[in-house]
């Protein structure tokens, strides 16, 4: 069931900045950051209906158009459509996740797992992108953060309708594979408990962190491996926080976090390396991670995430990291 023959390479362009996520971007600032991805051998695209409410899809869509369809892997998500009503994207309800798109488009937001939905939010995806066929759907955010206590119902209504219109599409050749991309591990580890049905991968955002990785650790990537499910990794640096930003879970970090991100950057200054290269190869060092996905808006961060996956990482700096408890013992580091 692995997706890592699809892939091509660690390091994929996670495109919800794209949807104006935090700030408004303009299309050309969208197209130039792109460009800098292509240019540097980037391949691997993903992105969302919700990002932006269309915005992303429609400007990854415009971007790819000129390059031949063979020449890229592109996954995307359903669970959302995007309708041709308005709203006030301020106002929208999308769970812990406030009002992160609020920059976006004004179209309306409608939450919808069910197979029939699932069939026309991947028409709708292909139009926006212009393309004639996906590589890899993510049923996107059935957890907690964005449903509370409902979050149950609607992962069961996943289960019955988006999770077998998925099944189908794979038998049927018109996606090459599926799974969840969510914010939460235990959506996953619940699937992968099901008896049926079967997915190819999992794309998990923020759970597998040097801020955040105890809890996947414990179940979710043991059973991961066993059940030859991949994971692609969103959100390495956590909303931006490890990397000078002041937001985690995409609000403002709290003062523990704060602290805890100032002791990291301290000791990586002490070592002689960046960050990002320490939260890059951090999350790739684990077996059961195909790839890593980071979201970028400007051209230079392309060049830093590139740049910071070739940094040697001395051995001492991850001793540290295990002796003061940011590390966990059982998380893989890569080697020296």
């Amino acid at each position: 069931m692995s997706i890592r023959h699809l892939l091509p390479g660690p390091v994929g362009f996670g495109a919800a900045p794209l949807g104006n996520m935090f700030r408004s971007l303009t299309d050309e600032e969208a197209r130039t950051t792109l460009r800098a991805a292509w240019d540097h051998g980037i391949r691997y695209f993903d992105t969302a209906p919700v990002y932006g409410a269309g915005l992303a899809e429609t400007r990854l869509g415009e971007f790819l158009s000129q390059y031949d369809r063979s020449e890229y892997v592109l996954s995307t998500k359903v669970g959302r459509l995007i309708l041709d009503e308005f709203e006030e994207p301020s106002t929208r309800e999308l769970g812990e996740k406030g009002n992160l798109f609020q920059y976006g488009l004004p179209n309306k937001i409608h939450n919808d797992y069910s197979a029939d939905a699932t069939l026309r939010s991947v028409e709708d995806s292909l139009k926006r992108l212009r393309t004639d066929r996906l590589d890899i759907v993510w049923v996107h955010s059935v957890a907690q953060d964005f449903y509370g206590d409902d979050w149950i119902a609607r992962f069961e209504e996943a289960r019955t309708g988006a999770f077998r219109a998925l099944t189908r599409l794979r038998e049927e050749g018109v996606i090459k594979a599926w799974g969840l991309g969510v914010n939460r591990v235990e959506p996953l580890e619940l699937t992968l408990d099901l008896a049926e049905p079967t997915p190819d991968a999992f794309l998990l955002a923020g759970r597998y962190t040097l801020l955040d990785h105890e809890r996947a650790l414990q179940r979710l990537l043991p059973a991961a491996l066993r059940h030859d499910v991949d994971l692609v990794v969103g959100g390495p640096y956590s909303s931006g926080i490890l990397v000078g930003g002041s937001h985690y879970e995409y609000g403002e970090a709290p003062a523990e976090i704060v602290a805890k991100v100032e002791r990291i950057t301290a000791l990586a200054r002490e070592h002689g390396i960046g960050v990002k290269s320490a939260a890059l190869q951090f999350v790739l060092a684990h077996p059961a991670v195909a790839a890593v996905v980071p979201g970028a808006s400007r051209p230079s961060r392309i060049t830093e995430d590139l740049a910071a996956l070739d940094q040697p990482v001395p051995a001492p700096f991850w001793q540290a990291l295990r002796t003061e408890g940011i590390v966990s013992t059982g998380a893989p580091v890569p080697q020296s």
